[in-house]
């Protein structure tokens, strides 16, 4: 390759690489609250989490790349849900997901605001558990 051509070649590089390193720009990394009622070791959870998991691969997310999910496990402990309620509503998640009626209670005495789904609840109607207006995309 002749000098002027390697000059051609290396600046015309130059000036489209900063075009290319615009178009990448990073996604916005979602976060995810989970606040499980159960034990961390129980093997139904940890199916469900993971079709869960599987289920938002499948349209797109991914763990580190665009989402981020923070998991809580509360053993059946009311405390210990009401504690990880407050922390998982305090770390601004997008969503939460909500396992067993009394972590569902919990969450909800700690906000309004951030969307909750919720998974193997009795009675939503009957608890109130209804379906809120979601908050404005920011």
């Amino acid at each position: 390759m002749k000098r002027r051509e390697f000059i051609t070649l290396f600046g015309g590089a130059a000036v489209a690489w900063p075009l290319a390193t615009r178009a990448q720009e990073p996604q916005l990394m979602r976060r995810i609250g989970v606040l499980m009622g159960w034990n961390e070791t129980d093997r139904e959870a940890q199916s469900n989490l993971a079709a869960f998991v599987q289920e938002l691969q499948q349209l797109g997310w991914t763990g580190g790349r665009n989402m981020r999910i923070d998991y809580r496990w509360s053993n059946g402990d009311v405390n210990r849900m009401q504690i990880f309620a407050k922390e998982l509503v305090g770390s601004a998640p997008d969503a939460i997901l909500a396992h067993t009626t009394p972590v569902t209670a919990a969450l909800q005495r700690e906000t309004r605001t951030v969307p909750i789904v919720f998974v193997v609840v009795s009675d939503p109607s009957g608890r109130k558990f209804r379906r809120r207006p979601a908050p404005p995309r920011r």
